[in-house]
Formats: structure tokens, C-alpha cells, sequence
């Protein structure tokens, strides 16, 4: 089980708060990304090793469930484990905590894909004796496919730019999310009254590509798409306290 779970302890700077010193959203996800990406690349499935298969890990659905977030100095320690893997599909959990609290939970869902084809494939790379967690939660609720015909105005327009790109040379995820928090209301984003994010990640974007923001409150919160051409790259769904 050595390999199976994986912890990493990382100090919030200030370069990834709000003017609030809390975390920023979008570099929350990044963390847990990040964390991910170093228990892949102790376990054997990494992003070096994924690309002398020409693959790589996509990430497609998260959930956030949001005690309290983060701020200024914090020493944040982040579990993660994954639940199921197979094929070309995998769900990885994370808890965060702060001095032993648990300040934030979440529940992920991967693709591989073909980073030349830029398609689904299965996982190249035999995993041994590697454990999942097929029993262990993280979140109260798990992720879910967003309801897309949900009803959504204009909010603004955006051009892909090069600080947006990422190593596999598309929009990095965490962007998105940041596109979307720039245009709530700042009150919102900043007094912790955002208790759950979901996100949908359904198409790629590239250099240059225009895209539409859309967004309209909800019973609970917000729904906000990132939509080219009227076709749904990005959706995101917020509850509020």
C-alpha cells in the first residue's frame, strides 16, 4: 500500500491569494493537480513516462467541497488516493488540511488521452500491484455530468493568449476557472460564501480561439459556461452557502 496513497505538505505564498490572502480558487485546483502529478510520477505513470507513449493524463470532472480555504503561510498537507482505475479512466480523491483540520475535500475523474491523435486511450503502461480504494470517499457527493441546457446569458468574450497555454499546448485547466471567477462578483468570490465548485471540462482550446463567457444564477449559486462557437468547452457549477 506504500505506493497506493501519497501526502505532500505545501506553504501557500502570496502570489496565490486573493487581495483577501486566501487561496485563490483556480490555484487550489492547481495544488491538487500538482500533488496528483507527483504521486503519478512516484507510482511509474507520470507525465514523462505517459509521453514516451505519446500520452497523457486529462483531467475531465471536479468537485470542491469547501470548509474554508487556505490563506497566506499556511502549510497545507494534501492526501490524495485513487479510487478506481481502468483503462483509459481513473477517479483520484484529495483532503486538505491545515493544522489537522480539514479544511477542503475533493473527487476527480481522468482520461488518458492520445496526446498525437488527441483521443481516449487505454493506459500504456502496466500498473503491477498498484491499490485503488474502490470504498474511499472524499466528498459528501460525488462528481457529476453538469446539466448543460441550463439557461445562461452573455457575460463577456475572451481570446486564448500565450500565458495561457500549458506543456501540452492547450488553455491549462486551471484557467478556465480563473476566466469565470474574474467575472462573479467580487464580494462573492471574496468572503467565503462559495461552499461547492463542480467543473466539466469537454473540449480543449488552443492558441487564439475565442471564446464566449456565459453565466446566470441558480437556486443554489452560479452556472457559467466557456463555449467557442456555441459549443460548450468549460462548465462550472457554484453553491453557495
Amino acid at each position: 500500500m506504500g505506493n497506493s496513497t501519497f501526502e505532500k505538505d505545501w506553504e501557500i505564498n502570496f502570489t496565490q491569494c486573493y487581495s483577501n490572502g486566501r487561496i485563490r480558487y483556480s490555484d487550489l485546483s492547481n495544488l491538487l493537480q500538482l500533488t496528483a502529478g507527483e504521486h503519478a510520477t512516484h507510482v511509474g505513470f507520470g507525465f514523462r513516462e505517459m509521453a514516451k507513449n505519446n500520452q497523457t493524463w486529462v483531467l475531465s470532472r471536479i468537485r470542491l467541497e469547501i470548509n474554508r480555504l487556505p490563506k497566506w503561510m499556511d502549510t497545507v498537507t494534501i492526501k490524495t488516493w485513487i479510487q478506481q482505475l481502468e483503462g483509459a479512466k481513473s477517479i483520484r480523491n484529495f483532503e486538505v488540511f491545515v493544522n489537522q483540520q480539514l479544511y477542503v475535500t475533493a473527487t476527480t475523474y481522468w482520461a488518458v488521452i492520445n496526446t498525437v491523435k488527441r483521443g481516449p486511450e487505454e493506459l500504456a503502461i502496466p500498473l503491477g500491484d498498484f491499490q485503488t480504494f474502490p470504498e474511499r470517499f472524499s466528498t459528501q457527493k460525488p462528481f457529476s455530468k453538469l446539466n448543460l441546457t441550463q439557461h445562461v446569458k452573455p457575460i463577456d468574450s475572451y481570446t486564448v493568449k500565450i500565458s495561457d497555454l500549458d506543456i501540452v499546448n492547450h488553455a491549462n485547466n486551471v484557467k478556465y476557472l480563473d476566466w469565470c471567477m474574474d467575472r462573479l462578483p467580487m464580494e462573492l468570490v471574496l468572503t467565503n460564501q462559495i461552499q461547492v465548485i463542480e467543473m466539466n471540462y469537454l473540449k480543449e482550446l488552443r492558441y487564439n480561439n475565442t471564446v464566449e463567457i456565459n453565466g446566470n444564477s441558480t437556486e443554489k449559486g452560479y452556472f457559467m459556461t466557456v463555449a467557442k462557437q456555441q459549443r460548450i468547452s468549460f462548465a462550472l457549477e457554484i453553491e453557495t452557502r
